[in-house]
């Protein structure tokens, strides 16, 4: 794309002028205006070290920009994490190449670190003369020590993070604390400047930034040659999937909601949350997404990992933080202000000890695809999914807070109740294929009065639509209209083209209509989930629309939908979790895996019906 003038809105970039880059261990979002304003470390949950993101004035950022910026844009190289921003100043063209180093001959396939512990910002003067502004200032106050060829910086917050920054030109210590300078270069002339945490910093002063960036492309290159995908946007659906990968903790497989955490669902509002963790709902259908254009390890890594956590704490729990725990307890940090002061900011997240009956469907849903591929099931791995199944058995009728993770008293959420019949019916699925021991008639006559609880209790007769949750054994209170009705048919517990479901998909286009194909979640007034205030329209709602219109053979529609979706990514190719109606800004957290499986997801459907027809 052509540059475009650097807008800013309470001074803060709009938060679709992001590009991310990362490790696998942690990311960075790089702001179009040069900056980095959001860098977690060591790891994607960890303490931000850059937030400007967060607040304008204290956050903190690393920037590499013209001192006058005009103008700029930003696109990655290849299918890479890769990141270029075309700089314009008032004389001369600076182009930044943006990446965290991946360690040489790295495997994005493997369960093992593959970043090198650093930042590495490579700037270069394509044209003219550009005087250069190096500025790195911390969100916390630092101490700092100049070493050779660099500088030792001591963050209290992390004592124990061997922090260290090297500039191939001088920088000096401000009265503010932040470490910087100005140099002046021509046409051809290049600067360096890299962070570096892993404590050898000696690879620093010995090793081409150049080499580093093209070890790190290759790695990429390499990992993206697995993607198997021929369909619509091929170009946005192999970007998406190489976002999901950023978003992976190469170590464990978990996979990241989001790579940030406060940004807001409306500007002024209270729905602010922490996404840097692993939902089994979102890895779930990342993994799924993933599976289809063949990236099947990351699905394989991902059940192993849950698993884990599920049999050390005789459960699966709703997310999780890298180290396999659920979050640290929610707290408010009054010190930030918040992305265009719209606070508060959350460091952790309270929905942790939720119920939301949905992850024992979404977890055996996980493990069928597993199965479905060839992979093994032991008696010690058969025991524990036999006794998600169970819990499933138990708790369907019980009230929970669904999968928007209300804030309220709990209800009888259909989709919860559709997801355990899903998960009863992927263990026999499982049982049978593998010839495993099962109570066979009882979970079948378990799945048979679950079905028709949900398709009885659920659907409501006057308005010819499934609801929210359950009727109570009177008929009474089936709630409003939601979004994630729409997931029925994904999920194979109602057909698309069910009249029931048809009905449905048009009552929920018709009701949470949010203009030119976006959708509400719900509408709070008729749902309420103890929250004030409102919210975006979001994404996936959209794109579980464009699966049921092509499910029901419109396919016209659905590629219509699709592409004007599609058309909503930034120049980068990320979506956020909801967009403003009004004018189409990002809002929520990003990058949001939960668009980009849409993204993925609905193609794959679309390329497959298309193959039908032919």
């Amino acid at each position: 794309m052509p540059p475009r003038p650097v807008t800013r809105l309470d001074g803060h970039l709009p938060i679709e002028d992001h590009g991310l880059i990362g490790d696998g261990a942690t990311c960075a979002l790089v702001g179009r205006d040069g900056s980095i304003p959001w860098l977690c470390l060591p790891d994607f949950d960890s303490r931000p070290f850059l937030a400007g993101l967060l607040d304008a004035e204290r956050g903190g950022s690393l920037t590499v920009a013209p001192a006058e910026l005009r103008a700029s844009a930003q696109h990655y190289l290849g299918d890479t994490g890769v990141l270029v921003t075309e700089l314009h100043g008032p004389d001369g063209v600076l182009e930044v190449t943006d990446c965290l180093t991946l360690r040489t001959g790295a495997d994005l396939g493997e369960l093992v670190p593959p970043g090198r512990g650093e930042l590495l910002r490579l700037a270069r003067v394509v044209s003219g003369t550009v005087e250069v502004d190096v500025r790195l200032r911390p969100l916390d106050p630092v101490q700092v020590t100049r070493e050779a060829g660099g500088w030792r910086v001591h963050w209290p917050a992390r004592a124990d993070l061997p922090l260290a920054l090297w500039c191939s030109h001088g920088l000096e210590v401000a009265r503010d604390g932040s470490i910087g300078g100005r140099v002046t270069l021509s046409a051809g002339e290049q600067l360096t400047v890299a962070l570096h945490w892993s404590g050898s910093t000696r690879i620093l002063h010995r090793t081409d930034p150049a080499q580093l960036v093209d070890r790190t492309v290759d790695a990429w290159e390499r990992w993206a040659g697995r993607l198997d995908y021929q369909g619509p946007q091929r170009d946005l659906v192999r970007r998406s999937a190489v976002t999901l990968k950023l978003l992976d903790h190469a170590p464990t497989g978990a996979i990241m909601a989001a790579a940030t955490s406060s940004l807001p669902e409306a500007l002024g509002g209270e729905r602010n949350w922490d996404y840097r963790y692993t939902w089994v709902r979102d890895a779930a259908f990342s993994t799924y997404a993933l599976r289809r254009i063949g990236m099947t390890s990351e699905s394989e890594s991902f059940l192993a990992w849950t698993l884990a956590n599920a049999e050390r704490e005789g459960g699966v729990g709703i997310m999780y933080a890298l180290d396999g725990r659920p979050p640290s307890t929610e707290w408010q940090d009054v010190s930030l202000a918040g992305y265009r002061g719209s606070g508060p900011v959350r460091w952790g997240n309270g929905a942790a000890g939720q119920h939301q009956h949905d992850v024992y469907g979404e977890l055996l849903d996980v493990a069928w695809q597993w199965v479905g591929s060839g992979g093994r099931v032991d008696e010690y791995l058969w025991t524990l999914l036999c006794r998600l199944t169970e819990q499933a058995v138990e708790r369907w009728e019980t009230p929970d807070h669904g999968i928007w993770e209300i804030r309220d008293t709990g209800r009888p959420f259909t989709y919860s109740v559709a997801l355990c019949c899903v998960a009863v019916d992927r263990a026999l699925r499982i049982a049978e294929h593998r010839g495993l021991p099962h109570p066979r008639e009882r979970w079948r006559a378990e799945l048979d009065r679950m079905r028709a609880a949900l398709l009885d209790r659920a659907w409501d007769p006057d308005r010819q639509t499934f609801t929210e949750h359950l009727a109570d054994a009177q008929g009474r209170g089936r709630g409003g209209l939601d979004g994630s009705l729409l997931a029925l048919p994904l999920r194979r517990v109602v057909a698309a083209d069910d009249p029931r479901m048809v009905a449905t998909t048009e009552a929920v286009r018709r009701e949470l209509d949010a203009g030119d194909g976006l959708l509400y979640r719900y509408l709070h007034t008729e749902s309420p989930d103890g929250l004030e205030g409102q919210e975006g329209a979001f994404l996936l709602c959209s794109f579980w629309l464009v699966d049921n219109l092509t499910g029901q053979g419109r396919l016209e529609e659905a590629h219509d939908l699709y592409d004007r979706l599609c058309a909503r990514a930034s120049e980068t190719g990320l979506l956020a979790e909801e967009v403003d109606p009004t004018t189409g800004a990002f809002l929520g957290n990003v990058p949001q895996a939960f668009s980009h499986v849409g993204v993925i997801s609905s193609g794959w459907a679309l390329a497959r019906a298309g193959e039908g027809r032919r």
